[in-house]
């Protein structure tokens, strides 16, 4: 069976994930327009169980590529050399796609645990 345009270009997961978040969006949009107030209480409740959703956040300090003898050689205390430079900013993935960029910092509530410091956000482009 032959796939319309519109399902050919939702083959891809980024493109699908991209889609939805529009559809989701004018949908959000078109309810906070409309006048009724029940409506617009009915809509905070969608809104908030949506906010609920979890997500996956990573923290990409760095990467690097070995061979697979190297990877087998590893044991404990073997270092592992990163792709970046102590001071350099670190990727934020959200769901497998890049958001943003930050630096490491301690937490002043509780120096025994680190976070990071958000320094730039990325535009909604795709693959980015």
């Amino acid at each position: 069976m032959a796939k319309t345009k519109v399902e050919a270009d939702l083959d891809q997961p980024d493109e699908q994930l991209d889609h939805a978040i529009e559809e989701l969006r004018g949908v959000l949009h078109e309810e906070e327009q409309r006048p009724d107030a029940a409506f617009r209480a009915a809509s905070s409740a969608n809104s908030s169980v949506i906010m609920n959703i979890p997500v996956d956040v990573q923290i990409i300090l760095g990467s690097t590529e070995m061979p697979v003898s190297e990877l087998m050689a590893l044991q404990k205390g073997s270092t592992v050399a990163l792709n970046r430079r102590i001071g350099e900013p670190v990727d934020v993935v959200v769901n497998g796609r890049k958001i943003a960029r930050g630096e490491i910092t301690v937490l002043e509530s509780d120096p025994s645990r680190f976070g990071i410091r958000l320094t730039e956000i990325i535009a909604g482009t795709k693959g980015a």
